[in-house]
């Protein structure tokens, strides 16, 4: 396993324990993401896989809908990326993307992983769930979002960002650069 096969199976385990945990009653509530519920957080995760896997010729193939199963959407979106990391010419698969010439392992480092650290956040402050992150994985998603320059803001992506309010925590500052408000 590569370093980002093993980064991405710790977050994916994450995001798998998140939408586990969402109480069924919570799946329609209201997400940090303007206009998005619960289901749509996960709707986005595993459409942005497909996304990815389409780069490279590849996709997710007859998959459970996120409206009717959302944990079963989630988990075969995963095993698919995940297989695909786990093999190295797959791994290794080509393409000309938004940044140039890149690897499907890179753009998976560089965006999905990114992706699952903030939307893992967003579906648990949808479903009341703990939405604490790990402080590493926050210096890795501001350092990510950092060199996205002003590709990171606009439609579907992270929204202008906030002023935190004084003395704040790591999370909440790292949060607030991607346009998410967690005070209040």
């Amino acid at each position: 396993m590569s370093d980002t096969s093993k980064r991405y199976a710790r977050l994916a385990d994450a995001f798998t324990a998140t939408v586990a945990a969402v109480p069924d009653d919570r799946w329609t509530s209201p997400s940090p993401c303007d206009g998005w519920t619960a289901r749509d957080v996960v709707r986005h995760v595993v459409e942005s896989h497909g996304l990815f896997l389409g780069l490279v010729g590849r996709g997710l193939g007859q998959i459970p809908s996120v409206d009717g199963n959302p944990l079963g959407a989630w988990a075969a979106a995963r095993a698919t990326v995940q297989a695909d990391l786990d093999d190295p010419a797959r791994a290794a698969a080509a393409f000309d993307g938004y940044f140039g010439r890149t690897t499907f392992e890179q753009a998976i480092d560089r965006f999905i992983c990114t992706d699952l650290v903030v939307h893992r956040w967003d579906l648990a402050r949808a479903a009341g769930l703990d939405d604490g992150i790990d402080p590493e994985e926050l210096e890795r998603v501001q350092a990510q979002a950092e060199q996205f320059g002003d590709a990171l803001r606009g439609p579907e992506a992270f929204g202008p960002p906030l002023e935190p309010p004084p003395g704040a925590d790591r999370q909440t500052q790292v949060l607030a650069f991607l346009g998410r408000r967690c005070w209040d």
